[in-house]
């Protein structure tokens, strides 16, 4: 009796174990936070600031101009169009965030991850190479080539991009599980630092000559 007691005791506790992790940790929506002892110096985090919702407008939840094409004159060629709780307010809180991304021909979205969201892109013009890299199963690499009416998943935290294969432009939307997914494209991040990361560091990490990264780091 006292071991079947003293299993259901270890049932239980690991049961709230469970229960308290899943509740503990919510996903932040911000880079990072940093504690303070003085809450007059503090911000909100994860969400913003809820108006009084008798306050609420229908011009809230709503938005014009996706339609519009965006600039690719920029030597990606392409642009991304983010429609999160910055342009949207009524955003804030649900989970979600649109994207319209324009492609020049031959244009990139290069390689890029987004911290705290997973995202689904459907093709709507154009041809598209896309893909996304696995870390832990030895950098498998996912690919497809998409078509108008396409669809593809990115899970979350993934290193993705998309690459417009055809001699015309490409456009894609793509809807984001987060209302500030936030976004850390590679390149820019290793190469574009403020300050600059020591050339030392990723001539050893990237097995590149020095002058190289310095040249890389120009262009960043």
């Amino acid at each position: 009796m006292k071991g079947i007691r003293s299993i259901l005791m270890a049932f239980g506790l690991f049961a709230f174990a469970c229960s308290s992790a899943s509740a503990y940790d919510p996903s932040p929506l911000q880079d990072f936070c940093v504690a303070i002892k003085d809450i007059k110096n503090g911000v909100f985090v994860n969400g913003k600031f809820c108006k009084d919702p008798k306050l609420a407008v229908a011009e809230d939840f709503f938005f014009s101009g996706l339609n519009r094409p965006g600039n690719t004159s920029n030597p990606d060629g392409s642009n991304v169009n983010i429609i999160n709780v910055d342009i949207i307010p009524g955003l804030n809180t649900l989970g979600i965030t649109l994207i319209r991304i324009d492609y020049a021909p031959y244009g990139v979205n290069p390689p890029h991850f987004h911290p705290r969201a997973s995202e689904i892109l459907l093709v709507v013009e154009g041809t598209l190479y896309v893909g996304f890299v696995v870390e832990n199963q030895d950098n498998r690499l996912f690919t497809k080539i998409l078509n108008p009416g396409d669809v593809f998943v990115f899970p979350f935290g993934t290193i993705h991009f998309q690459f417009n294969i055809g001699k015309t432009a490409a456009v894609a939307f793509a809807g984001l599980s987060s209302h500030n997914p936030g976004r850390i494209t590679i390149a820019n991040a290793v190469f574009g630092s403020n300050p600059p990361i020591n050339p030392d560091v990723l001539a050893k990490a990237f097995q590149l000559n020095k002058n190289v990264v310095k040249y890389l780091q120009s262009r960043f």
